[in-house]
């Protein structure tokens, strides 16, 4: 999910409360009285009517998307978010404004660099498919048989996959062959207050950049390029398209979530991966009465415009998938929030009512919600689960995967995918000569072609590491068996890949016993964990883990929804 583990922009950061939103003014703009807010209007008002009264209450639209109902707005009154609130016609105004809390880090997706881990870590290489050179270490690949897949089905060009994320480094050489340019774009202008200076004046990172990372690992995953340098992804020969709605200190906000969800459907791209949730909340909930009525209406906003953007997408045709969450928890049962807002405001325990809360998009509807599962095929300590919106599973990687054994706490237990040098660089595991620095051996790789072109390669571990092998082989069920659609498109409906994803899962019954503890992995008894259901669905696996070679090889059900 969102990281927040790149520890370079939090020496600096004073953090800009964008809650509920983010695609705003840059922080380092000049002072002035006028703020600025996202507005959402109820259901069924016109695009015209939210802005007379929008402009009733104070307001000025910034820009628009009329497809779901969202505005962002200036305004100089004070009580504009009051006055905005208070009209039938809209929901509810969220306001962008600094504050001095520095972000919460996740150390999940690196638990293998935090202080105490590093013993033992270098581990032997995995048992995977050897393709490209470090195929060998993807141990994944072999687990939902990608590298059988791809001898029936390695990805059609056409088919184009959207990388929701921080970026996409087109640069690495395992990238730059699939990446497409003309498709992509950049939604989420760097903040200064979150992601530290700059890079360019205008403050919008040009396409192909990435200064988070995690874009670059999730596109890696789904469609390296099986070219005989570095590795390969699930689905080597598909398009991938940047999609940047996160920030690259890992936050993900409305504002930029939604555009890119509209761009997607408006652009007829066939499948999005989403491996984040939308901050500030991690559960939104319409009337949680630990909020105060501001916060309740923020909520209310993220949640309607987040669902009117999923369906839009999803009715343009695109294939929707996300990672469930690394808090390990039962999203049918949820805990108390005790990390929300993570921004803009201090954090304060929130009970969570599963009728009316949401953790989004995962959560949305029509988005594949995939869990996480180590190199046993065990459920990840941290990953999220539950009857209620697990889709499948997927290898996102376990560190403390193996215990009793020479594998146990090691980075091959891992997920090892692109990316880019200069974050390597920033978190210190790469000097500026661009050599490993000693001690991340084991965890950081380097390949270079004759001309000198490098590409670097590192592991990650978390259901953001789940999701795009899904991701990659819904891809290649588009890609198999998707039709030419009006003069120049192709693709697939959304439902009919989901159907073929779930009908060829590998399917994967509970563990017993079904109450799974991690105290050998050093968990306490917040991570216990119970597997509810059958062998053909239950809370840990939903209907199986990815099956890359059964999804190509399965013919289409005559009568699957069209």
């Amino acid at each position: 999910m969102s990281k927040r583990f790149t520890a370079r922009t939090v020496a600096t950061a004073a953090v800009l409360a964008l809650t509920a939103t983010g695609l705003g003014v840059p922080a380092n703009a000049a002072p002035s009285d006028s703020r600025t807010f996202t507005v959402v209007a109820e259901d069924g008002v016109a695009a015209d009517t939210a802005v007379a009264a929008i402009r009733a209450a104070g307001g000025t639209v910034v820009s628009r998307s009329d497809e779901v109902g969202m505005f962002q707005v200036s305004s100089d009154r004070a009580d504009f978010a009051t006055r905005a609130t208070a009209a039938p016609t809209l929901i509810g105004a969220a306001e962008q404004k600094a504050i001095g809390r520095k972000p919460k880090l996740d150390r999940v997706e690196q638990e293998h660099l935090t202080a105490g881990a590093r013993a033992g870590a270098a581990g032997a290489a995995k048992k995977g498919a050897k393709l490209d050179p470090l195929d060998d270490k993807l141990w994944g690949l072999e687990m939902i048989q990608a590298d059988k897949a791809r001898k029936v089905e390695p990805g059609d060009r056409r088919v184009t996959v959207g990388v929701l994320d921080t970026g996409v480094d087109a640069s690495n050489p395992d990238i730059a062959p699939n990446f497409n340019w003309s498709l992509s774009r950049n939604f989420a202008p760097d903040l200064t207050d979150v992601d530290g200076p700059c890079e360019v004046s205008s403050c919008l990172d040009p396409v192909g950049t990435d200064d988070g990372g995690h874009g670059t690992h999730v596109a890696g995953t789904i469609g390296a390029a099986a070219n005989g340098f570095g590795l390969s992804g699930v689905a080597p020969n598909v398009s991938l398209v940047e999609l940047k709605g996160g920030q690259d200190s890992g936050y993900f906000f409305l504002d930029p979530v939604v555009n890119a969800l509209v761009y997607a459907g408006r652009s007829g791209i066939d499948v999005v991966n989403m491996s984040f949730y939308v901050d500030p909340w991690l559960y939104n909930c319409t009337a949680n009465p630990a909020d105060s009525p501001e916060a309740q209406a923020e909520q209310r906003a993220i949640i309607k415009a987040m669902k009117r953007a999923l369906i839009f997408a999803h009715n343009k045709g695109v294939t929707l998938v996300g990672a469930l969450g690394n808090n390990n928890e039962d999203l049918g049962a949820p805990r108390t929030d005790v990390t929300s807002p993570d921004y803009g405001a201090d954090p304060y325990p929130r009970p969570i009512d599963n009728e009316s809360c949401w953790d989004l998009p995962t959560e949305g509807p029509h988005v594949i919600g995939v869990s996480s599962v180590g190199p046993s095929g065990k459920k990840s300590d941290f990953s999220n689960y539950g009857t209620e919106q697990i889709s499948v599973a997927a290898p996102g990687g376990w560190f403390r995967d193996g215990f009793g054994t020479d594998t146990f706490r090691t980075d091959a237990n891992m997920i090892l995918s692109s990316y880019p040098k200069h974050v390597l660089q920033e978190e210190e595991s790469v000097d500026a000569d661009g050599n490993i620095v000693a001690g991340f051996e084991n965890s950081v790789f380097k390949q270079c072609k004759a001309n000198g072109e490098c590409g670097y390669y590192t592991y990650l571990q978390g259901t953001s590491m789940a999701s795009p092998h899904a991701a990659g082989v819904a891809a290649l069920i588009v890609s198999r068996y998707g039709k030419a659609q009006g003069r120049t498109g192709f693709g697939m409906s959304p439902d009919q890949v989901e159907q073929h994803l779930y009908r060829t899962a590998a399917e994967h019954a509970c563990p017993e016993p079904r109450l799974q503890q991690y105290r050998n992995e050093g968990r306490d008894e917040t991570y216990d964990a119970y597997c509810a259901g059958g062998v053909n669905f239950n809370g840990f696996y939903g209907y199986g883990i990815v099956d890359a070679y059964a999804a190509v090889k399965t013919p289409l059900k005559p009568n699957a929804r069209p």
